[in-house]
């Protein structure tokens, strides 16, 4: 016969195991990703705080070799959730070999730029123009292994005695590979519209709208990386070249300051792009390509309003996807041959400024 003290432990006891049921029945919050095998990775999820990533540098040809490069706390994802939060950047041959915070977008004012009207800043840290001319292609760039090309869209303002042209499409040739990314034609501009078209071997290329989605070829000779949910990607070819591209319109404050006189059916939307190559012959070719070589002597006039740089004649090409310039020196045959390769100087920083030009323009220095 139970006493009354033992009945109250039965219950008690009851009422233990009926709440370790409902405990063990309820979703884990310690880590939801083991439990959710499609949810995103930790570094993918925004409003989260992790620990800071580090890199370890483990080229032998690099300045920082053996060193593990931590991300600082203002930046502490190399691929952040948010495509409004700045990205940590690491390189082993920086000087410091620290990691820095920046944006994973083209700086218009840093090497290897190509933003505007088209405004260049050359390897050599040399700003300039290039106005080519409408619905023509020309060569940036043209070496052994690869070759860039732009096609120029624009218009000749009523009294002008040029075109004004803007990047809106560019062709790689890697090898027997091609890739191309273009601006649409858009008469009035809609952020919330992806206005970006892609080919790879001149097949249309559909690429998952969204932050961080990602494409690779399957040879793994490429891949495009969306670094805002539209208009805006990253670009590797592995050991050539590395590049980050907008697509944005001719907004009205631009057609009012320089008078483009830009029609109501088209906002000319064009590409900024901004390259970082990692490999480049001592024979490269092209307006952006022969800025890096180190014998070249830039002939455009500093400290004027709009230095220019010619030479239209000499690297116009017949289509997007073609090396037939007069200086292209890029062959998908000879794309494998050894080649003496330029000492690419990754410390070297321009800045660009237009507070010293007293209105004319925008002066760059080292």
């Amino acid at each position: 016969m139970y006493t009354h003290s033992s009945s109250s432990s039965l219950r008690f006891l009851v009422l233990v195991l009926i709440s370790s049921l409902i405990y063990l029945a309820q979703p884990t919050l310690a880590d939801p990703y083991a439990r959710t095998p499609n949810a995103k990775p930790p570094s993918q999820v925004a409003a989260k705080v992790f620990p800071p990533q580090t890199y370890s540098c483990n080229d032998p040809t690099t300045n920082c070799f053996q060193r593990n490069i931590v991300c600082p706390q203002e930046c502490p994802m190399l691929k952040p959730a948010s495509a409004r939060d700045k990205a940590c950047f690491i390189d082993c041959n920086s000087v410091s070999c620290e990691a820095i915070c920046k944006n994973r977008v083209p700086d218009c004012t840093g090497i290897g730029s190509a933003c505007y009207d088209p405004r260049f800043v050359g390897g050599d840290g040399v700003m300039f123009y290039f106005h080519g001319k409408t619905n023509q292609t020309f060569s940036l760039v043209s070496d052994a292994k690869f070759q860039v090309n732009a096609r120029f869209i624009g218009r000749r303002p009523q009294g002008r005695n040029r075109d004004n042209t803007w990047i809106q499409a560019l062709g790689f040739m890697f090898g027997t590979q091609t890739f191309t990314l273009a601006a649409k034609k858009v008469a009035q501009w809609d952020d919330l519209v992806d206005q970006l078209v892609f080919t790879y071997n001149n097949e249309p290329l559909t690429i998952e709208e969204g932050h961080l989605s990602t494409w690779v070829a399957s040879d793994g000779q490429l891949t495009v990386e969306r670094t805002s949910t539209r208009n805006r990607v990253l670009v590797k070819l592995p050991g050539i070249t590395e590049f980050y591209v907008n697509v944005v319109p001719v907004t009205k404050e631009d057609d009012r300051i320089h008078n483009y006189q830009i029609p109501s059916d088209d906002c000319f939307a064009h590409l900024e792009v901004q390259f970082k190559f990692l490999d480049l012959s001592e024979s490269v070719e092209g307006v952006l390509g022969q800025t890096y070589r180190p014998d070249f002597i830039n002939p455009v006039k500093r400290g004027v309003a709009m230095p220019v740089m010619g030479g239209e004649d000499k690297f116009k090409t017949s289509s997007l996807l073609s090396a037939d310039c007069r200086r292209c020196i890029f062959s998908s045959e000879n794309s494998d041959e050894e080649t003496n390769s330029l000492v690419l100087d990754p410390t070297m920083t321009v800045y660009c400024t237009s507070r010293t030009s007293n209105g004319y323009g925008v002066v760059c220095r080292r």
